[in-house]
């Protein structure tokens, strides 16, 4: 007798937890808004009229968040990384051997064009120049005398011509020595900022020895790449925006010079050069920036954040609210910039379309966007769970 008592009991209990476990089904995970059935053949009735034809949405608004389509302007553009280089970079090598007898300049100055910076030890050179000139000077007269006997016929045309090849010889002799004496002295190339030396006054250097590197940094030249889908919209003196990450905050204009005219094989990318204005001197060679070249900018496009938009495998999708109800608007879209979509057709400025909260969300459903106060003063609902609960304790 006690243990049929005993099954009942557990088969009274299984019964309730299954009801209870359906009810709990039902109300958690029933479509928002929809019509609820009733018992006997009257919700027979309701649920064939309601296959037939769909009556209105019912139930409590589904607390949805929301955001306004906002028209603005929007720049078709493509960004790549790069460095800067120098507009013109050299590093001073002396092209003979010698002993440095002075140096000119201090690391990190500006130096004009021709500026003299080092001087090796010349006195050898200077002694050929001299030669030199004392034996053009002698070759010099010896053709001033010769020309005056031949006018008066006491010398042939030969001996005229054999002193004015003289002449040409030791002409030719000072311009050797001086050119060697000249390679003694270590000029500027180009205006620039001349680099930190390694060097002392003594120091016996070899021919082709790194002395001092010289940068002209009053313009940067911008290298970056592009793959090569940008060829076609690419032409020299398109701007550009440069940022760098050392300089946050600040953008640099340039402009684009050149394309090369060879695509990389091996990334299908296209190298790049633009040139950037630095007359304050705030960047530097070698320094790593981020580059945004602007195709195009647009007036008056409709953007609405990226996460508005519901994909589906025909076309994407939207919610639109209107009246207090979702309304289900299939969009084309285009570009996509900072979290935002570019819509090209489907909606139009100004309208209130849902960001969160679409899961739950059916055409026609009721809707109330998060903050607002529900009928009869209630505060808004934060998130579908808990309207799932206040809708069961109701």
């Amino acid at each position: 007798m006690s243990s049929r008592k005993n099954r009942f009991l557990v088969l009274a209990v299984a019964i309730i937890g299954l009801v209870a476990l359906g009810y709990f089904a039902y109300t958690g995970f029933r479509e928002p808004g929809g019509p609820t059935m009733a018992a006997g053949s009257a919700g027979g009735a309701a649920k064939s009229a309601g296959a037939a034809r769909p009556g209105p949405p019912g139930g409590f608004p589904v607390p949805v968040e929301t955001s306004r389509v906002v028209a603005s302007e929007l720049a078709v553009d493509a960004t790549a990384v790069g460095s800067l280089r120098s507009n013109e970079s050299v590093v001073l090598r002396p092209e003979i051997a010698g002993r440095i007898a002075s140096i000119n300049f201090k690391d990190g100055i500006a130096v004009n064009k021709g500026s003299l910076l080092v001087e090796l030890d010349a006195a050898t050179q200077a002694a050929e120049v001299a030669q030199a000139k004392a034996n053009l000077a002698l070759a010099q007269a010896n053709y001033q005398r010769t020309q005056d006997l031949f006018a008066k016929k006491f010398i042939s045309g030969q001996a005229l011509d054999n002193t004015g090849a003289a002449l040409k010889v030791q002409d030719a002799a000072l311009a050797l020595a001086q050119a060697r004496f000249d390679k003694t002295r270590l000029r500027a190339p180009f205006s620039g900022v001349i680099g930190i030396r390694n060097l002392s006054v003594g120091d016996y250097v070899k021919e082709g020895q790194e002395l001092v590197n010289i940068e002209d940094i009053a313009i940067l030249k911008v290298d970056f790449r592009l793959p090569e889908s940008y060829l076609s919209q690419l032409s020299p003196g398109q701007r550009l925006e440069v940022t760098s990450d050392a300089l946050p905050g600040q953008n640099f204009s340039a402009v684009l010079d050149a394309i090369n005219p060879l695509v990389e094989a091996s990334g299908r990318a296209i190298s790049l050069r633009a040139h950037l204005p630095n007359d304050e001197r705030h960047l530097r060679p070698g320094m790593f920036v981020r580059v945004r070249l602007i195709f195009e900018r647009r007036n008056d496009v409709l953007l609405i954040p990226e996460q508005a938009v519901v994909p589906d495998s025909k076309a994407p999708y939207v919610y639109r609210v209107v009246d207090g109800k979702a309304q289900r608007v299939q969009i084309k879209t285009g570009l996509r910039r900072d979290g935002r979509v570019e819509v090209v057709e489907g909606l139009s400025d100004g309208d209130e379309i849902v960001t969160a909260g679409q899961l739950k969300l059916r055409d026609g459903a009721l809707v109330r966007p998060v903050g607002e106060a529900m009928p009869g003063g209630e505060p808004a609902v934060p998130d579908s769970k808990s309207a799932g609960r206040s809708g069961a304790g109701k």
